[in-house]
């Protein structure tokens, strides 16, 4: 028997669960999903639909790789635009200038700028908060004076022209093969935020983001976690700017060293939620959607920027957590029934209730109160006296 200053735990009959309901549920919605995705290129009207496709699908994976650092450990980074710009520009030299075939030029660039981010984040990491935004923001501005002054090697701010990797397809053919090529490289990237987020690498991870200084206390590698999580992040980031370069075929290190590219990508995972699997690809449907028709609308102004900020700030008002959470909240309201949870009483409001119930627990009355006078072990008349 606990004692009056202990709480005894009380558990009411929870709501039973529905496992394998939810997991139906959730095949079904991946089926339904995966089946829209793949027949959109059937469905495109024409090739600038398909190639708005493309453009929201290669969002998609560079949010989604952005979300394995911001996600996981909560540290915001603007600068993976260089990252990406990396991945691009070591894809189209390996192909230019070393004779690479073209998606073996893609791996290898891939993999190299996955090495150069262990030595960027053993400076990067060691920071965090706003000194942290300060760093990678700083990576995307030095890395734009590098590429554009080294002109001899990148084109300078001419750019650089990437061969075709498929010089016999028409323009609406390549773009087709390129669609399903990005949906392939978000699907690998959405396995591997699934197999992180439940592994044990991926609960220190996220106890990183919760409490860095508590975790670390605990005993966990917080600086190794956080380093392997941010390879891992350029790893992928550099495999969708590669993708991008063989796709579009002319690189300027204005655009591919911008900041506006590591904006989007924190964008598009908080407005859909960066702890959700699919936060980031609902993000870049969003914004990649509204950017390309707002450009439309407004050519090259800056009108466009101006639109999505309006767009940010309403999702922020009104879905702080992101679009899946808010969604996932009204559906728990709507369809779910309140389920029981598990309170804390203490001994004594226990001894109340049973009192007040009568029966068979109002006769052990006395019993109890004696076990809690006395730290839980009842004692006979000649102890007490």
């Amino acid at each position: 028997m606990p004692s009056a200053s202990e709480p005894a735990t009380v558990t009411a009959t929870p709501a039973p669960r529905r496992p394998v309901g939810r997991i139906v549920q959730a095949i079904a919605v991946l089926v339904l999903a995966g089946a829209v995705l793949l027949s959109f290129p059937s469905l495109a009207p024409n090739p600038y639909i398909l190639s708005a496709g493309i453009v929201v699908l290669n969002y998609a994976v560079l949010s989604t790789s952005w979300n394995f650092v911001g996600g996981f450990t909560g540290y915001i980074s603007l600068g993976h635009g260089a990252l990406a710009g990396l991945g691009g520009y070591g894809t189209a030299l390996l192909v230019t200038k070393a004779g690479l075939p073209s998606f073996v030029a893609l791996v290898v660039a891939a993999l190299l700028v996955a090495a150069l981010a262990v030595p960027i984040g053993f400076a990067a990491l060691r920071v965090r908060g706003a000194s942290f935004v300060i760093v990678s923001i700083a990576l995307v501005l030095i890395l734009l004076l590098v590429f554009q002054s080294w002109a001899s090697v990148t084109g300078g701010s001419r750019g650089l022209v990437v061969p075709r990797p498929f010089p016999g397809l028409l323009r609406p053919e390549h773009h087709r093969v390129f669609y399903f090529l990005f949906a392939g490289l978000l699907g690998l990237a959405l396995l591997a935020w699934w197999l992180i987020d439940r592994s044990r690498f991926g609960l220190g991870l996220k106890a990183i983001r919760e409490d860095e200084d508590k975790a670390e206390a605990l005993g966990t590698p917080t600086f190794a976690y956080k380093l392997v999580a941010f390879v891992v992040s350029a790893g992928f980031t550099a495999l969708a700017g590669g993708l991008y370069a063989l796709w579009f075929g002319d690189l300027d290190p204005v655009f591919q060293f911008s900041i506006l590219t590591g904006s989007y990508m924190v964008l598009m995972a908080l407005l859909g939620g960066v702890r959700h699997l699919f936060g980031p690809l609902v993000g870049a449907l969003v914004v990649g959607i509204a950017l390309e028709y707002f450009k439309v609308e407004f050519g090259n102004t800056p009108l466009h920027l101006v639109a999505t900020a309006l767009l940010l700030a309403l999702v922020v008002l009104f879905m702080p957590d992101g679009v899946l959470p808010a969604i996932g909240a009204l559906l728990n309201r709507v369809f779910r029934p309140a389920q029981s949870s598990i309170r804390e009483v203490t001994a004594a409001q226990l001894r109340d209730e049973r009192a007040a119930a009568g029966g068979a627990a109002g006769a052990r009355e006395p019993v109890d109160a004696a076990a809690a006078t006395t730290g839980g072990h009842p004692q006979s008349t000649e102890e007490r006296a």
